[in-house]
């Protein structure tokens, strides 16, 4: 069976991305599937053991089904927690789309779904002409959008829905973030976002005090991650997404 292998956008910065993914992971796992999950860059790292590492690829890590090294989940951890263009630049890092398509395939051989969790934005610069289009061109899968449920979230939403349409990238389906536990327009987001993304809902995660796999999974649609045969990943041996 090829690896069901998707990328997970945001509306923005703090969208719940990362929440979204271990959501998503421990829901497949449950189901009784091989998952792994990759964060190609991540902003915002720190020194333990000798060596930088990211609390938010930690977590990644840790609900994999087997295990790896951290550098298979995490290519290029980045110290200062700003765009990652900008951490890498002045930290002196060169970004490689090539190591980043290779980290992947690495971890589509043992998996039968893997999750890419994105950084920012669609649109934020990942360093050196390198943009998250480019990793899911390059691997030829779909998009998971989260929508962070806060003012502005509509705007944000539609307009990484046109721009995933202008790169012709496929999405997977959307899922909902209970991020701002005050705005108050939540259900009505919902359903204008239903009506106009084009895309399955696959959920609405929960706002809770502390982070919760188990509970968020819970609110996962397993069932409408449909993947059509020209979005499964074909053999990384063989050369194609």
């Amino acid at each position: 069976m090829p690896c069901r292998t998707c990328f997970i956008t945001g509306t923005d910065t703090g969208a719940g991305k990362t929440w979204a993914t271990l959501a998503l992971m421990q829901a497949v796992r449950e189901a009784g599937h091989r998952v792994a999950g990759m964060k190609p860059l991540a902003s915002g790292a720190s020194l333990k053991d000798g060596r930088l590492v990211n609390d938010d690829a930690e977590q990644i890590l840790a609900l994999c089904s087997q295990a790896y090294n951290y550098d298979h989940i995490n290519p290029y951890p980045l110290e200062r927690p700003v765009s990652p263009g900008f951490a890498a630049r002045q930290a002196g890092v060169v970004i490689s789309l090539e190591r980043l398509v290779r980290a992947a395939r690495r971890l589509q051989k043992e998996a039968d779904f893997l999750f890419i969790e994105g950084v920012g934005g669609w649109r934020v610069p990942w360093g050196d002409g390198v943009q998250a289009r480019d990793l899911v061109r390059a691997l030829k899968i779909p998009v998971i959008l989260v929508v962070g449920l806060r003012l502005g979230c509509i705007n944000h939403a539609l307009l990484t829905a046109e721009a995933l349409a202008f790169d012709d990238v496929p999405m997977l389906g959307w899922l909902a973030s209970r991020v701002d536990p005050a705005y108050q327009d939540s259900e009505a987001t919902l359903d204008l976002l239903a009506a106009a993304l084009g895309a399955p809902g696959l959920g609405v995660l929960p706002h809770l005090a502390a982070l919760d796999p188990q509970r968020l999974a819970v609110n996962i649609n397993v069932q409408e991650m449909t993947y059509p045969v020209q979005w499964l990943a074909q053999s990384p041996d063989a050369g194609s997404g």
